[in-house]
């Protein structure tokens, strides 16, 4: 008696759920920019756009600290709007060790201060960052 209004209620949860999930009609904005280290560029790592309500976005850092951000296809930017940003900055290298060109605290969402605003198509974004009087390190693991 109750089956078919039951099945109808679960098949219409599923639809709204899946497309809740999608996001897709969000637009995007394309961003593209640099990392800077106490005026330097980031020489390599990745940084991630953390949009409230919305999928993050990331970018890779070239040799010269610039980026793209990405968060479907490549290139399609990030939403617009204020967002936490997370930069880890750091190489693998040989016997389990890991060179860091930024402080650790930035690629810890918890710990990064690091904000951006984007309210449009953007090819110079600056997004600069400090080691406080540290300096580049490697950490054994």
């Amino acid at each position: 008696m109750y089956e078919t209004p039951l099945r109808i209620a679960i098949f219409l949860a599923l639809c709204g759920f899946i497309a809740g999930c999608n996001n897709r009609d969000v637009t995007l904005v394309p961003v593209s920019g640099r990392v800077l280290i106490d005026g330097q560029p980031v020489p390599c790592g990745s940084l991630q756009v953390l949009p409230a309500g919305y999928r993050p976005a990331f970018g890779k850092l070239d040799e010269n600290g610039r980026f793209e951000l990405t968060t479907h296809t490549a290139g399609d930017g990030c939403v617009p709007g204020k967002h936490k940003v997370t930069i880890t900055a750091m190489e693998m290298q040989p016997n389990s060790r890991q060179k860091w060109y930024a402080p650790k605290k930035y690629s810890n969402p918890s710990m990064s201060n690091v904000m951006i605003e984007i309210t449009e198509e953007t090819a110079d974004l600056e997004i600069d960052l400090t080691w406080d009087g540290g300096k580049p390190f490697v950490e054994s693991f």
